[in-house]
């Protein structure tokens, strides 16, 4: 798994599942990985290190006895202020991921130790100068967050995103933000991405950890329904409209940014992080709640159709120019 080629050759479709605070977990990992796609949880979901060292078991364990040889991904939050970086660090270390997330921080300190258990390690990054730090520590692949994503979002269009980063990055590319369909998921592989990044989609599932209002206020949201706010977590994140009405906030006029702190991201004392719910641009993709399965096997036939869609358009296009020529 040392190339975007050979990781997407594992995928029956070029997506992967994005951890999502609250709401994956291992039912969710484990029927990401049996539909085809990369599943993957944030440490901070297991409420302690011992749960973590649980949940990260259990997700072996399950994989192996079914013989899914899909990869999985773990999400670690790798900004000074988590207090548990190391202890979740060395529960990786120990049941050795696939894959390692690093998010809001430097991935530097923990690349060697991956990759010497066979790991890789991808960055999260919402901007090409952060881009370029994490190449610098030789990490094997970027997430480029671009505006639309759900949770904590970038501010740059993908299309401008993934130009950049091509310029001087030609390896792996896991691109998100908005993206909610299978059409979105070729739209990424036609900019120069290898994997789509879909969190939202897979809010209103039953795999889903999050509360079953939840799910339903994703299914019942647009794109109008989303709001962008540095005032829940000090970091710009995307946010239900009616979600912020119920804790108490006017989405018209949030407050100004909240200390950064990702301490409180290790117990569910916090009412914001509870009741405050994200989602993504892409929201409205969601019809229904329904198992994974459903929602990757709609996702192939939106994709296929598309591509199908595609290729006959070039073909048409081809032919029209041909009879150009000829007149």
């Amino acid at each position: 798994m040392n190339s975007a080629s050979s990781l997407t050759k594992k995928l029956s479709l070029p997506v992967m599942q994005a951890p999502m605070f609250l709401i994956s977990g291992p039912d969710m990992v484990v029927n990401a990985c049996r539909a085809g796609i990369i599943g993957s949880f944030p440490t901070q979901n297991a409420r302690t290190p011992e749960i973590l060292d649980q949940w990260l078991g259990q997700i072996n364990t399950r994989l192996d006895n079914e013989q899914i040889t899909t990869p999985w991904a773990v999400n670690l939050i790798t900004h000074p202020t988590y207090a548990r970086g190391k202890e979740d660090f060395q529960m990786i270390l120990k049941h050795k991921p696939p894959i390692v997330i690093t998010a809001l921080g430097s991935p530097a300190a923990l690349v060697a130790e991956v990759h010497n258990y066979g790991g890789i390690v991808l960055a999260d990054v919402i901007n090409p100068s952060y881009a370029k730090k994490a190449v610098t520590a030789k990490v094997d692949g970027l997430v480029l967050v671009s505006t639309g994503a759900g949770g904590h979002t970038g501010y740059l269009s993908p299309f401008v995103f993934v130009q950049e980063i091509r310029k001087f990055w030609q390896g792996l590319l896991v691109l998100g933000g908005g993206i909610g369909s299978g059409e979105a998921v070729l739209a990424t592989q036609a900019m120069g991405a290898d994997i789509a990044y879909l969190g939202t989609r897979f809010i209103p599932t039953d795999e889903s950890l999050c509360q079953t209002e939840y799910k339903q206020m994703v299914v019942d949201s647009d794109s109008g329904d989303v709001v962008v706010s540095d005032a829940i977590t000090g970091v710009k994140a995307n946010w239900l409209r009616q979600s912020l009405i119920n804790g108490g906030y006017n989405p018209d006029n949030m407050p100004s940014a909240a200390k950064i702190n990702f301490a409180s991201a290790a117990g569910t004392e916090n009412k914001r992080w509870k009741d405050i719910w994200a989602a993504g641009q892409g929201v409205a993709s969601s019809t229904a709640i329904q198992p994974i399965s459903e929602v990757v096997e709609t996702l192939k036939n939106e994709y296929q159709r598309s591509l199908t869609s595609l290729m006959n358009r070039q073909t048409s296009c081809v032919n029209t120019a041909q009879t150009r020529v000829l007149l």
